[in-house]
């Protein structure tokens, strides 16, 4: 643990945002790093509990205690040898996750979290600057050759660990640029690309292959992969939107999230005309969906100089505090104010939309009814409020209701895949499918998640991978362990 009795002498004490008239002016990331002083404060914080709950909360299994008693010490560099046994990209997770750990901490039960994520990003930026982050030295290759389809965290993940096992990994990206969603989905404001050029420089210096622009499907097909590799990983995300089935929605005008967020990203890379697209300014927006996409969507689109913005959720409103059927460890279903919110626009909750209005075929109106949510026979239902009808002035409508899984069309043509009720690849056991040698990770394994549960995903299915191709017990780690040999 930190300091005995920091816990009860220090509050808890987040990194600052840049002033929001500042941020809202450029694409470059919010969040402040704290002095060193302040660092060491909060690692002082974790307290000596027990049983870290925090451990539990967190998918990759952090040894969270562990490195916030080294920051608190000053012990930077073991802090970060700490941290990487476990988590290949802690500066990913350090910048965008929503930290389950720090709803699970002990200390969060009557007080405030230690702030678990931050301290992960000022170690791994730290590690970084004092040149502590080194390419990891392959001393043997295994002669086994693996195909990873898709770059965001959980292909990286699954690359990296494989890779770092000795066989020969190859990542194949449909986009112009290595990062899945992490390039082509995150707004540069929460994570600049620099972040990840960072990285992956670092893994093609450690023996892995990059090869982008190739849709597996399509430009190479699925069964020539298998035939050139002696495995082949999944990682294609969750790309299947879900749409919005209401009178007008051929209505020019209406845009998915992820045709919005990606070109911003290319149009901060210098790869996207800065006006044509799917622009914000001068328009009134309404996102329809409150979570994090939603959000993404509305602080571009108050960076765009959008009108008016206006985030609509279908559910009511959560409650400031813990509901008694939602207690500590779980994740707090509690009313929240992201950083993209706290830069304007409006938030309504309780809406359905039911008609998209306009003129000579463009967006003009979006038509609402509030909604209130009753138990019938025992299960919730929505029910709309007679007399609730309302009408909102827009000229761009952004769907961002989630995702349903996989885009599976050329697996399923190709290689005639066993598929789940979720939409998902199904097998005979965890991350495998129902062809040999063909696995899945990550959100085209689970379903849209999080940062955190991809990178899990990956190195869970890279030590299934490698115990395959060698045919003996695992040799990589499993959740919470550090490698198993060099």
């Amino acid at each position: 643990m930190g300091k005995v009795t920091g816990f009860m002498e220090a509050n808890r004490q987040a990194a600052e945002y840049r002033d929001k008239k500042d941020r809202t002016q450029d694409w470059r990331e919010f969040v402040v790093d704290r002095p060193e002083e302040t660092a060491r404060t909060q690692g002082g914080r974790c307290m000596d509990c027990g049983v870290p709950f925090c451990q539990q909360g967190c998918p990759l299994g952090n040894p969270i205690p562990e490195f916030n008693d080294l920051i608190y010490r000053g012990r930077w560099k073991q802090a970060y040898e700490v941290l990487r046994a476990t988590n290949n990209f802690p500066e990913f997770t350090g910048r965008l996750c929503p930290a389950p750990c720090e709803a699970a901490c002990v200390l969060s039960i009557n007080n405030t979290a230690v702030t678990i994520e931050q301290n992960e990003k000022e170690i791994v930026e730290r590690a970084f600057t004092e040149g502590w982050v080194e390419p990891h030295r392959v001393l043997r290759r295994t002669g086994r050759s693996v195909a990873v389809v898709g770059s965001g965290p959980a292909g990286l993940a699954a690359a990296d660990q494989l890779n770092r096992a000795g066989h020969t990994v190859t990542v194949y990206e449909k986009s112009d640029r290595i990062g899945g969603l992490l390039r082509y989905g995150i707004p540069d404001f929460k994570l600049e690309k620099w972040v990840i050029e960072r990285r992956i420089s670092l893994l093609r210096t450690e023996g892995i292959t990059f090869s982008t622009g190739v849709e597996i499907g399509k430009d190479i097909r699925w069964t020539d992969l298998l035939e050139d590799h002696d495995a082949v990983v999944v990682c294609i995300g969750a790309g299947k939107a879900r749409d919005l089935d209401v009178p007008g929605r051929d209505l020019q005008g209406i845009h998915f999230a992820m045709d919005f967020l990606p070109q911003q990203n290319q149009r901060v890379a210098g790869d996207f005309d800065t006006v044509s697209g799917v622009v914000a300014t001068g328009k009134h927006v309404v996102i329809l969906g409150g979570g994090d996409t939603g959000s993404d969507c509305l602080g571009t689109s108050i960076r765009h100089g959008a009108a008016s913005v206006t985030q609509i959720e279908l559910m009511p409103a959560p409650p400031s505090l813990r509901a008694h059927n939602n207690p500590w460890p779980h994740w707090p279903m509690v009313f929240r104010t992201s950083s993209s919110q706290a830069e304007g626009g409006a938030r309504e909750f309780a809406q359905m939309t039911t008609r998209l209005i306009g003129e000579n075929g463009v967006l003009k109106e979006i038509e609402m009814i509030t909604i209130e949510v009753v138990t019938e026979n025992g299960r919730s239902v929505i029910r709309p409020v007679p007399g609730s009808e309302k009408r909102l002035p827009c000229d761009l409508l952004i769907l961002a209701m989630g995702f349903t899984g996989p885009v599976l069309d050329s697996l399923q043509s190709q290689l005639n895949i066993d598929v789940t009720p979720r939409g998902v690849p199904a097998g005979p056991s965890k991350f495998r499918t129902s062809v040999p040698r063909l696995y899945v990770a990550g959100d085209a394994f689970r379903g849209a998640s999080l940062i955190v549960w991809a990178i899990s995903d990956g190195r869970e299915a890279a030590r299934i991978i490698d115990a395959d191709l060698i045919e003996a017990a695992p040799r990589l780690p499993t959740r919470g362990q550090d490698m198993a040999f060099a």
